[in-house]
Formats: C-alpha cells, structure tokens, sequence
C-alpha cells in the first residue's frame, strides 16, 4: 500500500494519480480455477504439477529436455489474464526450449475480471510473489541447474516486482517479453529499476510492439547497461506484435539463443 508523505508532492504525476485512482483488489480465484478445469485435461506436452503458494495450489506445467544435464529451467510467466498454456505465446516456447536444452516450469500467474485494468493489476501484484519463490524452491529440489525466469506484458511488472524486493541469488537471468506494457491513459507509476537487476537480461520485443513498450526502450538499455552485467541484451523479433501472434516460434529461437551464451 502507498504511504504519503509531505514529499509526496514531488512524487511523480503518474503515481499520484495512480494512488488517488486505486482500490484493494484481490486475484480472482474462482476465475483461475476454472481455467485449470478447462486445460488440465488437455495438457499433452510436459506434466501438470499443482504447487502451493502458502495459501492455496496453482497449476503449473513442468516439461524437461531429453539433455543431460540440462542447462537449466526457465520459469515462464504469462501476460494478463491467460493461463500457462496459452497457446499464442506460452505454448511454443515452453514446449521448444527443451529442444534445446532447457526444462520449463511454466506458472499459472494471479488474475483479475477481464474488465480490469492495469492499474487494478499493479494492486496484486505482490500476490505473484509466493507463486514465483514456490517455483523457484521446485526447481532447487529438482536441482535442475540454472534458474531463469521469462515473463510476458502485465507479468514483466510482477516479475520485475519480485527482483527489486528479493535477493536475486536463486536466479541466474531474467527474460523481459514486451517490457512496459500498460493501458492507453494509465502509464508507469515509475520506470523499472533494471539498474538494480544484477543477473543479465533480456529485453525482448516484437517490431510492432505497443507504442510504449518501443518508445522506453532506450530508457530500459540505459538502467541496463548502469547494472552493468555484460550478457544483458534487448533484441527485436521482425514482423511480431506484442503477443507474438503466428510468431512464437520466431521468438523461442531468440530466446533459446541468448540463454545458450549464459
């Protein structure tokens, strides 16, 4: 929750009016149970593992490499409102990294109503939280190597939540998919602290990215390059929107490849 001060009159315009603008939103349960009873049947590659979070279980798809060892796990966290096998963007990425030598654990991230805005999102997003640290301490069981964790749209603002407010000593790398996504009239309270993000990162986009999402990307390579991790990178996947609609085989590949330079 925010806390005013008699600062706040220097914060920025975009947080205030966030902060005069918000409500207590809670995630949506009801509505993400019923998307795991739509899809759990229906899981053909990889295996559906239910993981608890401290107060209830999520589904999560876990799928490994036929390479042993594996070079690791990439956590892979889907964009707002979808499920972990959503089939535009999560599917061929989860289901094509273990073609090249990485398991995947791919999450089922909190949701809202489908009237919600990303302001109401920015509400819940330390609900991903025990989600994210509950993956993390499944794969360190597994003692499957490297952890890398890969987010899309509204769980980039989640994922990178959870690197600012925890040690980043679990992970090995971090995945930005369409960074910065946000509601027409609704910016970012804040850019993101990528300068305070010590493992490398990848700023992946799509060529017809969100206005927003190309327009801060010079922004977003500064913070990088403060952080001054040497492997972190932003790329541009051609002919692709913000959900890689048709290319999401195109964007595995870009991913695949900079997670084999690690």
């Amino acid at each position: 929750m925010l806390k005013y001060s008699i600062q706040a009159v220097t914060l920025p315009i975009a947080l205030l009016l966030y902060a005069s603008l918000s409500t207590s939103n809670a995630a949506d349960l009801e509505k993400e149970i019923r998307m795991k009873e739509q899809i759990i049947d229906y899981i053909m590659d990889g295996d559906a593992v239910l993981l608890k979070d401290g107060s209830h279980e999520f589904l999560s798809i876990y799928m490994t490499t036929d390479r042993q060892p594996a070079r690791g796990t990439v956590i892979i966290m889907h964009g707002r409102g979808y499920h972990p096998n959503w089939p535009e963007l999560v599917y061929p990425v989860r289901t094509g990294l273990p073609e090249h030598g990485w398991n995947t654990l791919s999450i089922q991230m909190p949701v809202l109503d489908n009237e919600s805005s990303f302001y109401d999102y920015l509400d819940i997003l330390h609900e991903a939280h025990p989600r994210i640290n509950a993956a993390i301490d499944f794969l360190k069981n597994k003692n499957t190597g490297k952890i890398i964790l890969l987010a899309h749209s509204c769980s980039v603002h989640m994922a990178v939540d959870w690197l600012h407010k925890h040690k980043q000593d679990d992970i090995s790398g971090f995945i930005g998919v369409g960074m910065g996504s946000t509601d027409r009239g609704q910016p970012m309270p804040e850019p993101f602290p990528l300068q305070k993000i010590k493992v490398p990162v990848l700023d992946i986009r799509g060529e017809d990215d969100y206005p927003a999402v190309i327009r801060n990307a010079p922004r977003r390579m500064q913070n990088m390059k403060i952080a001054g991790n040497p492997k972190s990178q932003q790329r541009v996947v051609e002919k692709s929107d913000h959900y890689f609609t048709d290319r999401g085989n195109a964007l595995m590949l870009e991913v695949a490849d900079w997670l084999n330079s690690l």
